[in-house]
């Protein structure tokens, strides 16, 4: 099988069919019309793919096909954003009465999900410990359904040891699901140790340009048969011209990541020789927890990662991030540029609570030079310490 640098740059066009251009033209549409009687009935009975646009045209096609191949998957099922994702893979793979098992270092908005609306619906979850590997038996139920993965948390960072849970779940007959947008479709994918979804928000990485809001869901076999089902009930649907804009941004995928990991790691080494640091959370280094199963499962890292600093007041943490010039303050992440903000885990932790006292500051590292991003940072900690 070719390198994902290549199939990033090969799959989910085909200029053949498109009069030679290279890229997958953007079909606007929301009716389709039919040749004939016959092709009216086989799009009733499902088995034409063009029948209405809400189903997707051509290019939404183009690009499922191209994430369900960088995953290893038969199918992928395209959101209107990565929590979208999240709650319709949920919402579809569990019913009333059943129990799912969530990471404790879980996406806060997945953790609101499960709470109201799982809640209301009469599932119940359970939090656990990310590092909990096979010890996760021990909170399985006969109601369990789902246990759900997030490796590592994208405010902790813990890394799950991924075939000890899978191997747990397998035993019992519990699907397992992932969000994998951390590690990008560029690592190996979950799939490959036996995880039976694996979420992405596509507002990340995928895209990488700060622009579109998307998730996407992999499956194949019974698990995608019944999303697919699913997604036609709900009514998904995403902007052709956002799945263009998805295209463009995988073009480039690896290059980007490449750069942002390689300036995240320099950036996170530079914090742990710095005084100010009590812990760097970033998968790559051994201070963060699960490193071995990091190096085993993953192997690569993205720009995200957190540090943990000595406690500072209030008004030292304004100095310090009202003056960044290039680390902004926003909730996302991904993109081209850099972010930073503070973060308190003790707000939601509930199965390992969050002992830390110390500021918790999450990174994520853009495409500007590495020296400059480090002499903001310096300057900060300098107004932090003042």
């Amino acid at each position: 099988m070719p390198d994902k640098k290549t199939l990033l740059a090969h799959l989910g066009r085909h200029p053949e069919h498109h009069r030679g251009a290279v890229n997958t033209p953007v079909v606007r549409t929301s009716t389709v019309i039919f040749d004939d009687f016959a092709g009216l009935q086989r799009a009733e009975s499902g088995q034409e793919k063009n029948s209405y646009g809400r189903y997707g045209t051509i290019t939404r096609q183009d690009l499922e096909a191209q994430l369900a191949a960088l995953e290893g998957t038969e199918s992928s099922f395209l959101c209107p954003s990565g929590l979208g994702a999240i709650a319709f893979t949920l919402g579809s793979l569990l019913n009333p009465g059943d129990h799912v098992l969530i990471p404790d270092c879980a996406y806060g908005p997945t953790r609101a999900f499960c709470d109201k609306e799982l809640k209301r619906l009469g599932v119940e979850t359970t939090y656990y410990d990310p590092l909990i590997g096979s010890g996760i038996a021990d909170l399985v139920r006969e109601n369990t359904k789902v246990i759900y993965l997030e490796s590592p948390g994208s405010v902790t960072f813990e890394v799950q040891d991924t075939p000890a849970i899978v191997a747990v779940a397998k035993a019992r007959g519990i699907l397992t699901v992932a969000d994998n947008t951390w590690a990008t479709p560029l690592a190996p994918s979950p799939i490959t140790l036996g995880v039976d979804a694996v979420i992405h928000a596509i507002t990340k990485y995928i895209c990488g340009h700060s622009d579109i809001l998307m998730g996407v869901v992999n499956a194949s076999g019974a698990v995608a048969k019944r999303l697919a089902q699913q997604h036609r009930l709900y009514g998904l649907h995403v902007s052709p011209d956002d799945c263009a804009l998805v295209q463009r941004g995988l073009r480039t995928l690896a290059a980007r990541v490449e750069a942002q990991e390689k300036s995240a790691l320099k950036i996170a080494e530079w914090f742990a020789s710095r005084p100010e640091t009590r812990r760097v959370l970033h998968p790559a280094l051994h201070s963060c927890p699960g490193h071995e199963a990091w190096k085993r499962d993953i192997g690569m890292s993205s720009g995200l990662f957190s540090v943990v600093l000595n406690p500072y007041s209030k008004e030292a943490v304004e100095r310090m991030l009202n003056g960044m010039e290039y680390f902004a303050m926003g909730f996302s992440w991904g993109g081209y540029e850099s972010l930073i903000l503070p973060l308190n885990p003790k707000a939601y932790r509930t199965a390992v609570p969050w002992t830390e006292d110390g500021l918790l500051l999450r990174l994520h590292v853009g495409l500007e030079a590495v020296d400059d991003l480090i002499a903001d940072l310096e300057a900060g900690l300098s107004r932090l310490n003042a």
